[in-house]
């Protein structure tokens, strides 16, 4: 009997665009996944891969800048996040990244979380733009997305399950490549500029229809806000940081609990969350970690078919 191959694509924003990378150099080695399953960021590039548009998605964010990042902001507080997220599905849409879960060549699941209960939720049917959208629900960043179900709120799956290997197995994986994005964030301090960055990306991201003077009165609230004081860590400080300490403590207890027959870390520490802009330089570290974890890769996937067949 031959085994099926499954990806456990992890949770991590801007540094996901790493997964590009690994999904390419697990090409090159001939590893042809049959499952795919991801988290937040990891549901968004394997959607791309499981629709056959990984390719379309690479040759955007490589030239995706900073005003890119900002004009997928759509502000709305009152919606429970910074980020309104529409924009996220017109995105997948325009690049084709776009169906129904159950009629996709490869089997596809994405990872939620019930915003009332906490639960995980397995979103594998339905519409693909809407199960990302749910799966990369950010808290305090994108707003809820509202569950098909039961008429409730998703948020982001990261909160439950960041690297999702369950859910690979679920689905009918015997070999499951995990990838975890964050494995080297907790402890740093964002120093490097990317708070001030982030603030700048969001400042200019107020709706085009409110009237020009109060964006001009709103602005430099919103810039004030942001922006990060000598003495205090910044808003996207605690933030981030908060939610990195929370995602790798479960990652390192889902893990343990259900370990992966591969685990691929590419190291990516100085990336922010809205670091989308630098696509280029987390597409090479994915590529690298592939290339680190070669004979690894092959020798669990080789062994564990040999050890099938016998």
């Amino acid at each position: 009997m031959r085994l099926k191959i499954g990806l456990a694509l992890g949770s991590g924003a801007a540094r996901g665009l790493s997964l590009i990378g690994i999904i390419e150099g697990l090409a090159a080695l001939g590893i042809a996944p049959e499952i795919v399953c991801g988290t937040s960021i990891g549901a968004l590039v394997g959607a791309a891969f499981a629709t056959g548009r990984l390719s379309a998605l690479k040759a955007r964010m490589v030239n995706f800048g900073r005003h890119d990042t900002a004009g997928m902001l759509d502000i709305r507080l009152a919606s429970g996040g910074l980020i309104e997220g529409r924009r996220v599905e017109s995105f997948l849409t325009e690049l084709g990244i776009a169906g129904d879960l159950e009629a996709l060549p490869l089997r596809f699941g994405a990872v939620a979380t019930d915003l009332a209960s906490g639960r995980e939720i397995w979103l594998r049917k339905g519409p693909i733009g809407r199960a990302v959208r749910a799966s990369i629900g950010m808290p305090g960043v994108f707003s809820p997305a509202k569950s098909d179900e039961d008429n409730g709120w998703l948020i982001d799956g990261g909160l439950v399950d960041p690297v999702p290997v369950s859910l690979a197995r679920a689905l009918g994986a015997d070999i499951v490549i995990a990838v975890d994005l964050n494995s080297e964030l907790v402890g740093r301090r964002f120093t490097d500029g990317g708070d001030s960055a982030a603030s700048a990306t969001l400042a200019p991201a107020i709706p085009a229809q409110i009237p020009e003077w109060l964006k001009n009165a709103v602005g430099p609230v919103i810039e004030r806000a942001l922006r990060p004081a000598a003495e205090y860590p910044s808003y996207f400080e605690v933030l981030a940081n908060s939610l990195n300490i929370m995602q790798d403590r479960i990652t390192r207890m889902r893990l343990a609990g259900d370990p992966p027959v591969v685990l691929l870390q590419p190291r990516l520490p100085d990336f922010t969350w809205l670091d989308f802009h630098r696509a280029k330089d987390a597409i090479a570290e994915g590529s690298a970690c592939v290339v680190a974890a070669e004979s690894l890769i092959k020798h669990a996937c080789r062994s564990s078919l040999a050890n099938s067949d016998g």
